[in-house]
Parts: structure tokens; sequence; C-alpha cells
């Protein structure tokens, strides 16, 4: 999931200038090869259609929730035994997220923007943090709610991790559909 603002969320459902937008598969499965087949995955911005929950239930046990549930990252957390974080948050607000990711001491694999790497917040948040990129040779194509390819995403992304990779910096290339 991509750029869900969480204050934005009218009763129906729906978003007020949502810029909401999914992750293809092809996205999601580059990280599975670096989670633990024993390791229960939390998806805290996905829904059962998510290709998150499709994909990485397949080969782990996969607890997901979303703010249309009423279940906010920010005061939520499952009740169920959980090992690590793995999802696309929102792009809006991303120091918060990831603050709150941290805030676990658990790992995580956050999916986000490249350029946030010009900003300050990843360079304080990660300063006694081991940052961990895992980063690809295509930009990955977002769909819309429709399923129609997102072309307002013109940037390239990557998954922004803790105590998940084996090194710091990974490449992988990405088997566009």
């Amino acid at each position: 999931m991509l750029g869900i603002d969480n204050r934005n969320l009218f009763t129906d459902g729906s978003y007020a200038g949502s810029d909401e937008a999914y992750t293809p598969s092809y996205g999601v499965k580059p990280i599975i090869k670096y989670l633990p087949i024993d390791a229960v995955v939390w998806c805290p911005f996905d829904t059962v259609e998510s290709e998150f929950v499709k994909q990485i239930s397949k080969t782990n046990k996969v607890i997901y929730s979303h703010i249309k549930s009423d279940q906010d990252f920010f005061t939520y957390e499952p009740h169920e035994h959980w090992d690590m974080i793995i999802s696309n948050p929102p792009y809006k607000d991303k120091r918060k997220f990831f603050e709150r990711a941290l805030s676990f001491n658990k790992p995580f694999a956050l999916l986000m923007t490249v350029s946030w790497l010009n900003d300050a917040a990843p360079k304080e948040l990660f300063k006694d943090v081991d940052l961990q990129l895992l980063l690809f040779n295509k930009r990955i194509k977002f769909t819309n709610p429709d399923n129609r390819v997102n072309n307002k995403v013109t940037f390239s992304s990557a998954y922004y991790c803790n105590n998940i990779l084996p090194k710091q910096i990974v490449m992988e290339n990405l088997d566009v559909c």
C-alpha cells in the first residue's frame, strides 16, 4: 500500500485527496527470500487482497491490519505474536512510520522512495541503527485501486530494512510482468 493519509479516511472507507496505490506482486517477491521461514510477519498497511499478504503467506504466517479496519499503525499492535514488519507504508509522514517501526525493536522492511535518502530524517533515525537497503534495477509500477498502472509514481523505490538483509546494501533484479 502507498500514500494513504490516515487522517483523510472517510467513514465509507474512501480517502480525501487519496494517492493510494498498490504494490504489485513482483515488488513483494524480492524481499521474501530474506525472511526466515518460521517468522511471523505483520503487514500493518494491508488487507487480505494485498500482494504483501498473498505473496508472503506462501512462505510465512502473516498477520495483517489496515486503517480501514480501525487498526491504525500508530495505536494498534496485533495481539498475536509477530516477529517482523514487512509492508509499504503511506509515503506521507514517512518519518513517523519509521519511528513507530523502530520503536518495536524488531526487524522490518518498509518499501519507500529512494529519494527519501536526501532527507535529514533517515540520517537521524538510523544514526545508531543499521540501515539496510534492498535496491532494484527497475522502478516498481504501482497500481491504482482499479488495477490500472499508476503513472504518477515516477520515483524509484527500495526496501528500508533493519535486521533483515545479509548486508547493508543488496541489489535485486525486478521481474516486471
